[in-house]
């Protein structure tokens, strides 16, 4: 996909669209020990710069907590120099993203206006019920590598931490959230129960759960631009331009 231009910096890369609105988007993308390889410019970051008109700024994070937190703290301070910022992330970035919003909310710093989770890792003590029923379907969803990769991520913090699994924090006073989900996703039940806690506290949730990875491959970025679209027409964010 072309029409966009790209400039690496120490905390990520930051893809431009041909007219930008304004808006950036912090986008943390999915673990590689999680999903495949992300590309040198991931293809969901390309695509939500042209949707959009947004500029993405493209998290890079190391692979262990807090580094990574740390890491994806610091692409949002860089998309605050370059706008207002909504954020988004896949699978471990989704649940980087998010201990981001319970950290900036704790410290009371300025929120993102929006975010939106992709098959979001919310739950690091792995007890979902999806994980067992799910994986089963999923021959590239290694359940055993991906405890192993859990185990050296979490390091020596709890993983039940709130900032390691924000699917246990107090979710008081967060932005509003969108969570995109496939239903034989292995990591479904993190959405579906992150959606019902941040609803009862009282959060801005919009739930969509996709048949399967391809539904939802094909609708996360016309999801995630809407979402943004829709926050930004209320007022939280610039209006956004794009196709």
């Amino acid at each position: 996909m072309t029409g966009v231009r790209t400039e690496a910096t120490a905390a990520g890369l930051i893809v431009r669209p041909p007219d930008p609105a304004g808006t950036v988007v912090l986008y943390a993308p999915g673990d590689r020990y999680l999903a495949a390889d992300p590309e040198p410019v991931p293809d969901t970051a390309r695509r939500l710069a042209l949707q959009t008109g947004a500029t993405v700024v493209c998290a890079r994070y190391r692979q262990v907590f807090p580094a990574a937190l740390d890491d994806v703290e610091a692409a949002y301070d860089l998309g605050r120099s370059l706008g207002p910022v909504a954020v988004a992330g896949e699978r471990l970035g989704a649940g980087l993203v998010t201990a981001l919003l319970l950290r900036l909310r704790d410290r009371g710093a300025a929120l993102p206006g929006c975010g939106t989770l992709v098959s979001g890792l919310l739950d690091l003590t792995l007890g979902a019920s999806s994980l067992l029923f799910n994986a089963a379907g999923d021959p590239a969803f290694d359940l055993g590598a991906v405890r192993a990769r859990v185990a050296a991520y979490a390091g020596g913090a709890a993983k039940d931490d709130p900032l390691v699994s924000p699917l246990f924090g107090n979710l008081h006073g967060l932005p509003p959230i969108q969570l995109l989900a496939a239903g034989n996703d292995p990591l479904l039940d993190d959405s579906l129960a992150f959606a019902a806690r941040a609803a009862r506290s009282g959060v801005h949730v919009d739930l969509r759960v996709r048949s399967d990875a391809a539904a939802l491959h094909r609708d996360t970025v016309p999801a995630m631009a809407a979402f943004v679209a829709d926050w930004a027409a209320a007022g939280l964010l610039p209006p956004l331009t794009g196709s």
